[in-house]
Formats: structure tokens, sequence, C-alpha cells
């Protein structure tokens, strides 16, 4: 027997049981071990020109994504991908840098300038991570420490070599350069323009 709409006779609270499961599962995914819908963590700069989700053809609940400067590996970032990779059933790593980046905009030098006026002259008293504010930049220079960068592909390239090699992450790591003139996505090494604008001897 069937109703006027075609379709076999039910009780309705089937239908909301499964929507009252699926929102559990949502709201307590870590809790019950549900990892990220693509088993995913994507680094990438925090360029607000960046379409991350876009640009990678993922949706809401698909990856974790960690955004900073430059979409740099910095310590933190090897502590998330450690846990996640560790402990969240993370399989996969996506760094993802771009071009125009603002990292490439100042000499090393200008920014430490300009980081040590805005303390007063001096770093030494200044908490650099407020979390563990017992670490500090120790010998490292201030230029170190902000990680500015001369080639956007060569350290993408870096940066994916590092994490593959790292003994904490345990996934497939790949890197991608994401050119905002084109908005599209491209490998580390893969400019096209040079190529194609150059005649070939």
């Amino acid at each position: 027997m069937t109703d006027t709409h075609g379709h076999e006779p039910g009780h309705h609270h089937e239908h909301v049981d499964e929507t009252v499961e699926a929102r559990d599962d949502w709201a307590r995914r870590r809790r019950k071990g549900i990892p990220t819908d693509k088993q995913l963590l994507v680094v990438a700069c925090m360029d607000e020109r960046i379409p991350v989700e876009e640009a990678l053809g993922i949706e809401l609940g698909d990856a974790q994504i960690f955004r900073n400067a430059g979409g740099k590996v910095t310590d933190d970032v090897v502590r998330s991908a450690a846990l996640t990779t560790q402990f969240f059933d993370t399989e996969e790593v996506i760094v993802v840098n771009h071009t125009d980046c603002g990292m490439m905009s100042a000499p090393d030098d200008a920014v430490a300038e300009g980081l040590e006026a805005a303390a007063g002259g001096d770093l030494e008293d200044v908490d650099l991570d407020p979390a563990l504010p017992e670490l500090s930049v120790g010998d490292a220079s201030v230029a170190d420490w902000v990680r500015m960068t001369d080639d956007i592909d060569e350290a993408c390239a870096a940066q994916v070599r590092y994490l593959e090699e790292h003994p904490l992450v345990d996934a497939t790591v790949h890197g991608y350069v994401y050119e905002v003139e084109s908005g599209t996505l491209r490998h580390p090494g893969g400019r096209i323009a040079e190529d194609v604008s150059t005649r070939v001897e």
C-alpha cells in the first residue's frame, strides 16, 4: 500500500532519528573517533585572497584547515599534524602556498627592525607563544622566527619534504601553489608562463 505520493508507508520518527543521530555524530565526532570526511589536514596561508575550500574542492567537515602567515610549517603546524595523524585518523596533508605572498614583500632586516620597534627595541621580554610562555626565539634571529620567503615554489617543496620526513607525521603530503593572478592551483616549480612565453632554442 502506498500513499498519494507513491511512497511506502512508514514511521516518520525513523527519519527524525537519522537526523538526530547525524547531528550527534557531528557534534561529538572527536569523542566518537570520527575523522574528517576526507581524512585531510590543509596548511595554508592566512591571505584573504586564497579560497582554500573552493580551490581544493572541499566543504565544511572535509578537512582540518590550519592557516598562518605564509602557510608556513611552524612548530605548531608540526604539533597539530602529529596529533591529527596519530590520533584522529588523518591520512593526508596538503600544503597551499601562493604567489604574491606578503611573506615575500619585505627584506628580512626591514621586518626585524619593524618588530623590534613595535616592542620598544627589545624582544627579550615579549612572550612569543602565549600558550607556552617559557619558549622564546632563543638563538634564532627575528627574521628566522618570522620566516620570510625568497621563492614560493622552493618554500612549498621544502615544506612538503619536511613533513614527509618528520617522524611524528604519519601521512601522505602534497603541496600546491595557488596563483592569485589566475585563481588556479599548480605544482611547485610548475610556472607555466615562463615556458609558454619563451622560444625553445
